[in-house]
């Protein structure tokens, strides 16, 4: 491995906090990072994506999109389909080779293993991960029917040396295994990407960058000066310059909807129905007039006359439109529509929020339900960094908002997903339910009577839960507790108030209850000691239970979850 492939690495487990182990499995997840970064805008844990080493038929990463999500669980399958009735899926699979050659015997070992993943009797045998994988594919196959379009298959051989274009050996073996990807008859396309050091470089330094867009503005009015923003236009773009803001160059709509909690309400929803109506319509031209368009803000510009590149940026209001417009964008009518446009470059947050409030009255959201849950999560947010004393995490409320800032280190995000599962399972002691999470999980959100994101809910819980999640992978991380128990971790962390405290769970309502009992708890966890003995006696609690946890029927089971509780025999730490 060269100095300057070496010295990336080195970075991305600096900024991870995640232990290297050898230069082959360091390169493995590094290599994963990076590519899966490039084709997925949303945070997610590289190891989720790893193959474990021992039969993993040629591959070392593999990453299954659907509807612009990473899957996890079947469930998830289920309820992104409920919920836009479609499934528009994308396949990555890497392998990784840390040597500088690029060699055909290798690469024919990880396309076997690819075409492999995908046969109907497949040969190669397979360790616990890939037979996961497998198992979601499946699932999602067998609902061809409500495909939009058939699945995208990206695969990548990647080494640290310098891939000769003209190899005519490896270019035949490239296009032989496409080939036979391609008589699957299952993708609407099939990528095949060979990957040196120097590529690799560029991907991982773009994973850094702020999120840009550079397109060409003409009809358009600029605003009076006001105070707090420092430009704003008002105006129409046509949809051509418009997808340059909301699709990436993988033709991925970007995460750069504000407060993505509820983020696409799905094709259903009665006024995205409405909005792809219109678009399908003979009069679509008059999209314009009927849409309230869309509210971007962001934090720099610059401009040379109609060009326009925004840095930073956010679309505050028009999150369904956008969405609505990305799934008709290859709708030739789209050519002809324009979008209601408004631009204001500030990095005033009070004007920020109040720019999604006033302007978020499309869609079926209480206005005074919108600024609670937009207030809410800005709240949080500043509570999380406002903790002064043991650790120093960050609520990402917005996906890879902290992206480009290199003194936040990775495994200290408390995403948006994270936070409400690890609440959810501490509060409402319901483990069980986290693998549906874009189903019943959050389908009232920030609703009064929800249980979470509540505009009265007192912050001190939500960093605990937060706390507890990352103080449990750090501890997987580390090996100091055996990984096999990684799948049952939302279990573990119900557990952790019953074991830490004397305390029955105080009103969420009541600030003055809820530090009291969260501020023992926080500062066990942050004691590297106690916080191991706590899930370690968690771990005692579930295997005296008697559940198995390699079923995964079972861990979906609230019986599970009432038979690890009546297990629990008073212990504290």
């Amino acid at each position: 491995m060269d100095r300057i492939t070496k010295s990336l690495v080195v970075d991305f487990f600096e900024s991870s906090q995640i232990k290297q182990v050898d230069d082959s499995k360091d390169f493995e997840l590094f290599c994963n990072y990076t590519i899966i970064s490039n084709e997925y805008n949303k945070t997610f844990d590289v190891e989720l994506v790893t193959i474990g080493s021992g039969h993993d038929t040629g591959i070392d990463g593999i990453a299954i999109v659907v509807n612009g999500y990473l899957i996890e669980e079947i469930e998830e399958i289920d309820d992104l389909l409920q919920k836009n009735g479609y499934l528009e899926v994308t396949y990555i699979f890497i392998q990784t080779k840390t040597s500088s050659n690029f060699e055909a015997k290798e690469i024919n070992t990880f396309y076997f293993g690819v075409n492999d993943f995908f046969s109907e009797s497949p040969q190669l045998p397979r360790n616990d991960d890939i037979k996961h994988f497998a198992e979601l594919s499946d699932h999602i196959l067998a609902h061809a029917s409500s495909f939009k379009e058939n699945p995208k298959c990206k695969t990548f051989f990647v080494t640290t040396g310098v891939r000769n274009e003209d190899d005519e050996n490896i270019n035949a073996v490239l296009s032989h295994n496409k080939r036979l990807l391609e008589n699957y008859n299952l993708f609407e396309e099939v990528q095949v990407h060979t990957i040196g050091a120097n590529e690799l470089g560029k991907l991982y330094r773009k994973t850094k960058n702020p999120i840009s867009a550079s397109f060409v503005f003409v009809n358009k009015v600029t605003l009076p000066e006001i105070e707090g923003i420092n430009q704003a236009y008002l105006g129409l773009l046509p949809f051509s310059e418009f997808r340059k803001i909301i699709i990436d160059e993988n033709d991925n709509i970007h995460s750069v909807f504000d407060d993505n909690v509820r983020d696409f309400q799905g094709s259903n929803n009665p006024v995205n129905k409405s909005i792809s109506e219109t678009l399908k319509d003979k009069n679509s031209k008059l999209f314009s007039v009927l849409n309230n368009g869309v509210a971007i803000v962001a934090n720099s510009i610059k401009t040379s006359g109609n060009n326009f590149t925004i840095t930073d940026y956010q679309i505050v209001n028009g999150c369904q439109t956008s969405s609505v417009l990305y799934e008709n964008r290859n709708n030739p009518t789209l050519s002809e529509i324009n979008v209601p446009v408004k631009l204001i470059v500030t990095d005033n947050e009070d004007v920020k929020s109040q720019i999604t409030v006033s302007t978020n009255n499309q869609t079926a959201i209480k206005k005074e339900q919108l600024t609670a849950m937009s207030d809410f999560q800005r709240n949080l947010e500043q509570y999380y960094d406002s903790i002064e004393v043991g650790e120093k995490l960050f609520y990402e409320r917005r996906a890879k908002q902290y992206s480009s800032d290199k003194n936040v280190v990775k495994r200290k995000i408390i995403t948006v997903p994270i936070q409400i599962k690890s609440f959810l399972s501490i509060v409402n002691q319901n483990p069980h339910l986290v693998t549906s999470y874009f189903g019943s999980l959050i389908k009232n959100i920030g609703e009064d009577g929800s249980g979470i994101f509540e505009r009265n809910h007192q912050y001190g819980m939500y960093y605990l839960a937060g706390l507890a999640f990352y103080k449990l992978d750090a501890l997987f991380n580390s090996s100091e507790l055996d990984k096999r128990y990684k799948k049952i971790k939302f279990f573990l962390i119900m557990l952790i108030p019953k074991i830490a405290s004397k305390e029955n769970l105080p009103p969420m309502t009541s600030q003055r209850k809820v530090e009291a009992y969260c501020t023992p708890i926080i500062e066990k966890l942050n004691d590297p000691i106690t916080c191991k003995k706590i899930f370690e006696t968690a771990i005692k609690i579930v295997e005296r239970s008697g559940q198995n946890i390699d079923d995964k029927q079972i861990l979906k089971s609230r019986a599970m979850t009432e038979k690890i509780l009546a297990a629990y025999a008073n212990e504290k730490v």
